[in-house]
């Protein structure tokens, strides 16, 4: 499919996803738009569409934009994220799948920029819709929305995404929780410094860390070992006995259970 012209984009059945005439395009393949200031101006209509293949390629005008002329994109980043958010819920997988597409190319396209107050509303409900499609059984949406959720930890600060993250890493459903607590490990992971960090900041994530320890799924649990071995390679670094560090830190945070089970991770 990636061979075909733009105007044939459509024509190609896809049997894994149900819906028939939807060609999904990857990044690399996708092209710059003719006339872009005009197109801006419709677009938000035509993502509003009641033509699901309309709304499949003003979903991939959204990409061209954000990879091609971002800056035209930018004035209107909040009320389209929050259009694709919206529209991330149609039951049509191939809308679906194509939603989840146009939200990690904007993720790579504006990070940072999409935690600012004119967006972060609408960021907030891409991220809950990006965790509940990673959670649920549709095998092709479901990877999609686990490689969005890479893209947007690779391209945002870790600190402010980890604010946004701990809202859902107690949610009630237990595979959102594991898919919060994954981005979560990987954001912690990435950060430079932090040893360095804020104390409250870091009482904060031992305890998510803690209390995903005993959560049902494997994934979170392994998460919050990855969390915690970060921290303590963080914390330690320059130390001379670093299990005693890691133990008094453990304790003075922690219950005495959460903290003994904190300090068996490393400790072992």
């Amino acid at each position: 499919s990636a061979s075909l012209s733009e105007n044939d984009q459509n024509q190609v059945p896809l049997p894994s996803s149900g819906d028939a005439t939807i060609d999904y395009i990857s990044s690399e393949n996708l092209v710059p738009i003719s006339d872009p200031e005009d197109k801006i101006k419709s677009l938000v209509e035509e993502l509003e569409s009641k033509n699901w293949t309309n709304v499949c390629e003003s979903l991939n005008d959204v990409r061209r934009f954000a990879l091609f002329h971002s800056s035209l994109l930018f004035p209107l980043l909040g009320k389209v994220v929050l259009v694709v958010a919206k529209t991330t819920k149609n039951p049509r997988s191939a809308v679906c799948k194509t939603c989840i597409m146009a939200a990690s190319d904007v993720f790579n396209a504006f990070g940072d920029k999409l935690l600012d107050p004119s967006t972060s509303e609408a960021f907030d409900g891409m991220l809950l819709q990006l965790l509940l499609k990673a959670s649920q059984d549709k095998r092709f949406v479901c990877e999609e929305a686990d490689k969005a959720l890479g893209s947007m930890v690779d391209s945002m600060t870790p600190l402010p995404l980890f604010q946004k993250l701990g809202a859902y890493v107690s949610h009630a459903n237990l595979r959102v929780r594991a898919k919060a607590a994954i981005s979560l490990s990987k954001c912690v992971s990435k950060m430079e410094g932090l040893g360095e960090m804020d104390e409250s900041w870091l009482a904060e994530l031992i305890k998510v860390a803690a209390d995903l320890l005993n959560d049902r799924l494997p994934e979170a649990r392994d998460a919050a070992r990855s969390i915690a071995t970060s921290m303590y390679e963080a914390l330690t670094k320059d130390k001379e006995q670093k299990l005693e560090v890691w133990q008094s830190f453990c304790q003075s945070k922690l219950t005495p259970i959460h903290a003994i089970s904190m300090f068996k991770i490393v400790g072992t």
